[in-house]
């Protein structure tokens, strides 16, 4: 997994090749989950709430709201929210769709509640990281804020983009 900065007029398209060659030149595989981002990925932070990990770095030099009939489309201005969310149980496929909804609005709760004029950027990004399936093992098939999974999660996210942004104040 690599989160790297890159600068707020980063200009590439072909980002499966830069994050090859990122990969590369640290020595890791290039088959990595990679999230760029132009917000300063020193100032990320944890927040780990009863078996959940989570982990935010958080720029919003262009917030943006997700139905914007008066610009949607519009020229990109880095900011990145990134977040990767740790889990300690198997989540179904559902589920693990279910679990990308229940982050984002967990994200978007603590941006409004921030006073942030935006549900996030144009190229938020979000990884989650799980184990596999195996036999003897329960597989988890809901991940919405009123699961018990989901809702871990949902506060893990909140906290730790919460602190990114207090962190900027």
């Amino acid at each position: 997994m690599i989160n790297f900065g890159v600068p707020l007029d980063y200009a590439r398209m072909d980002l499966d090749v830069h994050a090859s060659e990122i990969a590369k030149s640290l020595g890791m595989a290039d088959d990595q989950v990679a999230l760029l981002t132009a917000a300063d990925v020193s100032r990320y932070q944890n927040a780990e709430f009863e078996g959940v990990l989570v982990t935010s770095t958080v720029g919003v030099t262009k917030p943006t709201w997700a139905a914007d009939r008066a610009g949607g489309w519009m020229d990109y201005h880095p900011g990145t929210i990134n977040i990767v969310v740790q889990l300690p149980v198997v989540l179904s496929e559902s589920a693990l769709v279910n679990a990308v909804m229940t982050l984002t609005e967990a994200k978007t709760q603590a941006l409004v509640e921030f006073g942030v004029p935006g549900t996030g950027t144009a190229s938020d990004a979000v990884a989650i990281v799980c184990p596999t399936a195996r036999a003897g093992h329960d597989v988890e098939v809901f991940a919405g804020p009123r699961s018990l999974w989901g809702s871990r999660l949902a506060i893990a996210v909140y906290d730790s983009v919460l602190k990114v942004l207090r962190s900027y104040s």
